[in-house]
């Protein structure tokens, strides 16, 4: 069994009013992860997620997509960031 990462994940686009936080929210759960997913004032949404190295790029990857009325524009990563909670939420 690997060692668990963490990420910080910045989503830009149509990501806010469309469903997207529990999009996420339900991918995170799928993939065993813990962490959180929160909007943010300029429109984009913060994902801070922790968990094996494959699951996080498979939840990466299911990110990008979206769901169907978000349109995603962009997504900066940040590796190696703190995650200290033991389940996946969305934050307000």
């Amino acid at each position: 069994m690997s060692a668990d990462i963490t990420v910080e994940l910045i989503i830009t686009g149509v990501v806010q009013g469309v469903g997207f936080r529990w999009f996420v929210e339900r991918e995170a759960g799928k993939s065993g992860l813990s962490g959180f997913v929160k909007n943010r004032d300029d429109g984009s949404v913060l994902v801070r997620a922790r968990g094996d190295s494959f699951r996080i790029e498979q939840f990466m990857e299911r990110i990008k997509a979206g769901p169907s009325h978000a349109i995603i524009e962009g997504m900066k990563v940040h590796w190696g960031v703190e995650v200290e909670d033991e389940d996946f939420h969305i934050a307000f």
